[in-house]
């Protein structure tokens, strides 16, 4: 087990009793002053081939733990199989007014209203360069500036800085902290938007995949026009999905709080949508689940949804990095005990999953 690992039970009554960005911004600092390791060996029998990259193991952290690529290599040395760092802009931006970042202990749950609070591409792009030579998958999210004349430009910029370190690019509309950005996610804007992307990438001399985020608050027929939009190579994988509006069933007193929730509350929506995509795209564009992983169970459910990646970010606020080899462990066994490998258990449950509940929001 890693000293991260061991330390957290002892530190999390400290962070807890700080403002939740304030406990974030300590853990960052005392994640860049550990001593910085290869990635953490993973059992052969997790691993993973999606959009032509090689995953040590299915299990990433998702956007918006690490925004200014502060710890990728931190994070990969706790047993992580990629991390994602962002959501990065062109220009530098405070986001919105704190605070902005709210801890649910009684659900389980964070609601975040950050507004893509980064530090612009230069410097991100200064501590990619830096690691470049290490090993480890990083992908970069990349979004646009809140007063942006031309967001799709600001991601056309996002392609054209890090296309030569960025593993991966997660190209994020699905934010509901930036108004308008969702509106990205309509099937012309989308269409707009991904041929101008792919007009970059093919201008670039290394074309990393592209996958897209989506909001879990979609309707059935948004969901349809996101599976068209991205067909025949538009985009190489989907992650569902980012926060939702949604606040059903929520006991915190936070709970009121304006913008995206994420945690245990996400993953039955998260799920299904999760799910839904992958009929609607009959398993050939490679999907990432994340909402709601907070254990091997939900791991796994991801997994059966249609995911070949998961992430998750929330769960990590109240069980620390020792939940990275919990739900890795369970993920082996589960591989051992289908034959070897998860891939066979890719999308099994999926016409189930997208089936339950109630349509749209």
């Amino acid at each position: 087990m890693s000293l991260a690992a061991l330390a957290f039970p002892f530190a999390r009554p400290l962070l807890h009793a700080l403002d939740a960005e304030a406990a974030h911004g300590m853990t960052i600092r005392a994640l860049s002053a550990m001593p910085s390791g290869a990635p953490a060996a993973s059992d052969r029998r997790l691993a993973v081939e999606a959009f032509g990259l090689h995953f040590a193991n299915p299990l990433g952290v998702a956007a918006g733990f690490d925004k200014n690529a502060e710890v990728p290599d931190a994070m990969l040395a706790l047993g992580f199989g990629f991390t994602e760092i962002g959501t990065v802009t062109p220009k530098p931006q405070v986001g919105n007014p704190r605070p902005r970042l709210f801890r649910l202990p009684e659900d389980r749950a964070v609601i975040n209203r950050m507004g893509f609070n980064n530090e612009g591409h230069g410097a991100a792009l200064r501590r990619l360069m830096a690691r470049k030579t290490r090993g480890g998958i990083v992908g970069v999210n990349i979004g646009a500036n809140k007063d942006s004349v031309d967001r799709i430009g600001d991601y056309v910029q996002g392609i054209a800085a890090f296309a030569q370190v960025a593993s991966y690019f997660t190209v994020n509309i699905s934010s509901p902290n930036t108004p308008g950005l969702r509106g990205l996610q309509s099937r012309a804007e989308l269409e707009q938007l991904l041929g101008r992307i792919n007009d970059e990438r093919a201008r670039q001399e290394r074309q990393p995949p592209m996958l897209l985020k989506i909001a879990p608050d979609l309707r059935e027929d948004e969901l349809e026009d996101i599976a068209a939009a991205c067909g025949g190579g538009a985009v190489d994988g989907i992650i569902v999905s980012n926060t939702t509006l949604s606040r059903d069933g929520l006991r915190s007193g936070h709970a009121k709080e304006q913008g995206g929730l994420s945690g245990l509350p996400l993953l039955a929506l998260s799920t299904r949508q999760l799910a839904r995509m992958f009929v609607l795209t009959e398993g050939k564009i490679p999907l990432v689940g994340a909402g709601g992983v907070h254990d091997g169970a939900s791991a796994l459910l991801k997994i059966r949804a249609g995911a070949s990646l998961v992430q998750l970010y929330s769960a990590l606020v109240y069980q620390g990095p020792g939940l990275v080899t919990s739900i890795l462990s369970h993920l082996a066994t589960e591989a051992a005990r289908s034959g070897g490998s998860l891939e066979s258990l890719r999308g099994r449950d999926a016409a189930t999953l997208a089936h339950q509940g109630s349509s749209g929001t």
